[in-house]
């Protein structure tokens, strides 16, 4: 007789990852101690062995809740229990900028790249499921964010630093993190650790309301089940599956577009030529604008659509405006046949 059901999915989806790995590289898996991760890291523990390969777990403690010390200790427990090898926690301290949300998830990731360079790692699980991608939708939607945003989480992405490099340790390539579960429902995850007698933590966070994902999560989607019928879950993972690969294309123009348009920089810090610019397709344009913006000192997280849209107007609406100032004390100027970024 087989595994359960919940069990057979969630072990499929690590092992397929683990597949697209180099054979013998060491894998970790990022446990929060909730369903959904706790049911990868048994997973993991599982498939690991199977393909000949070392696999450990690390566990981030936040501090943001009384106990939260304990509440590592005890999830290190039940990695090292499942066979995974090492495993840890990592205590953070959360002050970064952008809200509480924000700040957290910088700090977990900052650890995780530092734990998986120390360990010489070439991949870190997440546990993350269609219910979050779902929600990660939502959220995009709401911010009127584009098509990148509305594409949601990619399965595996190399994290790269505010300046661009990679976490010292992978050929400044940056840590590969891996979402297996993507396309399992956090229903799955729950009754996958229930089959595998893990008792999973539920985090009192992921039902304060003062959270916007948390209301997506027991308010929006419920509601929009109700309305519209089951399955709004699977139809907007399916659409970020979608959009990811129009946003990919985009993406790939954009850089090709970039690099065509360089021009002599005259003491500025980036240079674009006009001519061509304004000839590109908006969504192109747009993207090569951003990433001037970005590569002149601009910082990714403050630069929003308004400031794009105002760059764009400077090279298809210009009726003399003299710049448009930009996040970080920049400026966009447009001069001799030039888009110019810089410093104010």
């Amino acid at each position: 007789m087989g595994p359960d059901p919940a069990v057979a999915a969630v072990r499929l989806a690590v092992r397929r990852a683990l597949a697209d790995l180099p054979p013998g590289v060491m894998v970790l898996a990022a446990c929060s101690g909730g369903a959904d991760s706790l049911a990868l890291a048994g997973a993991l523990a599982f498939e690991a062995p199977r393909q000949g390969r070392p696999a450990g777990g690390i566990t981030i403690d936040h501090g943001l809740q009384d106990g939260s010390d304990e509440r590592a200790d005890a999830v290190v427990r039940t990695m090292a229990g499942l066979g995974l090898d090492p495993s840890g926690s990592v205590a953070v301290t959360v002050d970064g900028t952008g809200g509480p949300e924000n700040a957290a998830r910088d700090a977990r990731y900052t650890a995780l790249d530092q734990t998986a360079v120390r360990l010489e790692a070439t991949a870190v699980l997440l546990g993350h499921t269609m219910d979050d991608q779902a929600e990660t939708v939502l959220l995009g939607l709401a911010r009127g964010s584009g098509a990148r945003s509305l594409s949601g989480m990619p399965t595996a992405f190399r994290r790269r630093s505010a300046t661009g490099e990679g976490p010292e340790g992978h050929g400044g390539q940056g840590v590969l993190y891996m979402r297996p579960l993507l396309g399992l429902d956090r229903a799955t995850t729950r009754r996958a650790c229930e089959a595998m007698g893990l008792e999973p933590w539920d985090d009192p966070h992921n039902t304060d309301p003062a959270y916007a994902r948390v209301r997506v999560r027991h308010e929006a989607l419920p509601a929009l089940e109700k309305a519209l019928g089951p399955g709004v879950a699977q139809a907007l993972a399916r659409t970020a599956r979608m959009l990811r690969d129009d946003a990919d294309a985009l993406d790939e123009l954009a850089v090709r577009a970039y690099a065509d348009l360089q021009a002599t920089q005259d003491g500025y810090t980036v240079a674009l030529r006009l001519e061509g610019l304004a000839d590109l397709p908006r969504a192109v344009r747009t993207r090569v604008l951003r990433t001037a913006a970005i590569d002149a000192g601009s910082p990714p997280g403050t630069l929003a659509a308004v400031h794009v849209d105002a760059v764009d107007r400077l090279v298809t609406a210009w009726h003399g405006q003299r710049h448009v100032d930009l996040p970080g004390g920049l400026r966009a100027v447009r001069r001799y046949a030039k888009l110019l970024f810089g410093p104010v």
